[in-house]
């Protein structure tokens, strides 16, 4: 086996382990397996149905064998069919003609040998793979890597709860918020965006090489190709799509995939804030015996952790984009270009694992500095300025806005200062104490509620 010091992509190569869960659904062994499944139900479906009465219907010691095949599929079996494949040039034949091969020795199955791939196209195969492929990629591998960082988000909105913090719009000193009710934000749009990932239905078909059971009912005119398709596409846990082309026309793909990208670029946006925490010093970071920072700068503990999600998950939207757009196009009937741009759905859902992977690593090895967030707060009195201007504008007070902006705007100013002037304000005297006891650290508004019942 070539060294990952040789492979072409980094997902082979340098992140390998980071990404090898993902390899199981979405290597060509993987895909070759789904198909080898979807085309010995195919199978079984027809034995099982009375009206295909040319195929006896199987023992069930056949139907476990034939499960079986395609439950322990293994490299060896996808390189034979790879073999096959050299020769036919053409992959899900290939994939007929192995099953035929697999089966030659089994008196019960070989009578039944040309029911295999039976009144199919390829299409009818490799959507279905492809479904089931990207549900099982879905649910054991990046959802649970998407719940992994929501868990460790929320913990972390919980314990920092009622850590005050300067907020900063547009880079700013702004009204005060608490460190947890920012990853709380984050949270609430990650949980949001996990159920668009979650919810969207893959659709399949089995209808034949224009989507119109031709040759099915060449063969059983009488039958219901329809009703038979979409009660096996069902059996599959995908829905069924009536109608098509050649190609099942990839619209829940795309859905899929832009999902997918929404829900990278939170991530991104996260990535991007905690870098700029650690920037400004809100954040530490633990260190890592052995680790180095910069080859020149020993002090350095850098954001890595976060960057590198940022930039992984950037090239997972790229492909993902471009799947989600050029997927649902094909001229007329078919044409090939959707089948070597679906080879790419596991680089797009590596780069997003491994996107995940850096950025729950990145997150396990901070810790808030209450001390850096406190002198924050310390410096910027001139935050109080919109607490005292809306209390002003409540009592009638004439141009409070104006007066707060003439006090505060450009300028340092302190908390005697701004003591000064609520003192000689004409409001009630239990509103001016109010004002008086109010901090830049305290004045955080529903912030900690907020964050505690994320």
């Amino acid at each position: 086996m070539p060294s990952p010091l040789s492979a072409l992509s980094p997902l082979d190569g340098r992140y390998h382990k980071q990404v090898a869960p993902l390899a199981a659904y979405c290597s060509e062994a993987a895909l070759i397996r789904y198909r080898v499944r979807v085309e010995i139900e195919w199978l079984i479906a027809l034995a099982e149905e009375p009206a295909v009465a040319e195929v006896r219907p199987f023992s069930a010691a056949a139907v476990g064998e034939l499960r079986q095949v395609a439950a322990a599929f293994g490299e060896a079996d996808a390189a034979r069919v790879k073999e096959i494949e050299s020769r036919t040039n053409h992959d899900v034949k290939a994939i007929e003609y192995w099953l035929k091969e697999r089966f030659a020795g089994h008196a019960e199955l070989a009578a039944a040998a040309e029911f295999i791939h039976f009144a199919c196209t390829s299409e009818d195969i490799n959507n279905l793979a492809h479904a089931l492929m990207l549900t099982d990629a879905r649910e054991k591998v990046l959802l649970p890597a998407l719940d992994e960082i929501i868990a460790k988000l929320r913990t972390l909105a919980h314990e920092l709860a009622d850590t005050p913090m300067l907020a900063r719009t547009h880079g700013q000193a702004a009204t005060p918020t608490t460190l947890g009710k920012e990853i709380a934000n984050v949270v609430h749009r990650l949980c949001r965006a996990r159920a668009r990932v979650a919810g969207v239905g893959l659709t399949g078909k089995i209808n034949g090489a224009v989507g119109n059971y031709n040759a099915h009912l060449a063969a059983y005119p009488a039958f219901d190709w329809e009703g038979f398709a979409r009660k096996f596409v069902e059996a599959l846990r995908l829905e069924f799509n009536p109608y098509t082309t050649q190609i099942e026309p990839h619209d829940a793909l795309a859905e899929l995939f832009d999902a997918c990208a929404r829900a990278n670029t939170i991530l991104i946006d996260l990535d991007r804030d905690i870098w700029g925490y650690v920037a400004l010093g809100y954040f530490k970071q633990r260190v890592v015996a052995g680790e180095v920072g910069s080859s020149t700068m020993p002090h350095k503990v850098n954001p890595i952790d976060f960057e590198n999600s940022e930039g992984n998950l950037g090239l997972a939207n790229a492909v993902l984009r471009h799947l989600s757009g050029k997927l649902p196009l094909s001229r007329w009937q078919r044409d090939l270009t959707d089948s070597t741009v679906l080879r790419n759905v596991g680089v797009a859902l590596g780069y997003s694992l491994l996107g995940c992977v850096s950025c729950l690593k990145g997150l396990n090895k901070l810790d808030a500095n209450p001390a850096a967030l406190r002198a924050d707060l310390e410096s910027t009195w001139e935050v109080l300025a919109e607490a005292v201007q809306t209390v002003m504008r409540r009592y009638g007070l004439p141009e409070p806005y104006e007066q707060l902006k003439a006090l505060t705007r450009g300028k340092g100013i302190t908390r005697e200062s701004l003591q000064q002037f609520i003192a000689q304000l004409a409001i009630p005297e239990a509103e001016r104490q109010r004002l008086l006891e109010l901090a830049p650290w305290t004045y955080t508004g529903k912030a900690a509620e907020l964050a505690k019942r994320i």
